[in-house]
């Protein structure tokens, strides 16, 4: 198992190795659906805005939560040591052969990349919010 580390869930560990054992492949992911935070534009191919719309809570694009699952052969992909980028060096070749698979996670999941998550986060803790 594998994580970056920057991210606070509520994943269940036990489902995500449980699933990820289920289909064979090299790897699992976890995936997040997170909410739009801006507005929406379709944009033709002339750069004109066909629509706009105002950002809605059903809108998210999922995402990669941090949390894996991978194979011994995962080493197989690490071909140039530290300078690997994980997510374009690995991830992306894995999924182009169809060795990657997304374990869907609708629970808590927040990033604290910043000190403004970071604090949205103790605050959850502080007033006894937190999953």
């Amino acid at each position: 198992m594998m994580t970056y580390g920057d991210g606070v869930c509520d994943v269940d560990l036990r489902q995500l190795l449980k699933f990820h054992r289920e289909h064979g492949r090299v790897a699992t992911i976890t995936a997040v659906t997170i909410k739009q935070q801006k507005g929406v534009l379709d944009i033709g191919d002339d750069s004109s805005v066909r629509s706009f719309r105002e950002k809605s809570a059903t809108d998210g694009t999922p995402i990669n939560a941090g949390y894996m699952v991978l194979e011994s052969g995962i080493f197989d992909y690490i071909k140039k040591g530290d300078e690997t980028v994980f997510e374009r060096d690995v991830l992306e070749p894995l999924s182009d052969e169809g060795q990657l698979m997304s374990y869907q996670h609708s629970g808590f999941w927040q990033c604290m990349d910043t000190l403004a998550q970071k604090k949205a986060l103790e605050r959850l803790w502080a007033h006894g919010d937190a999953p």
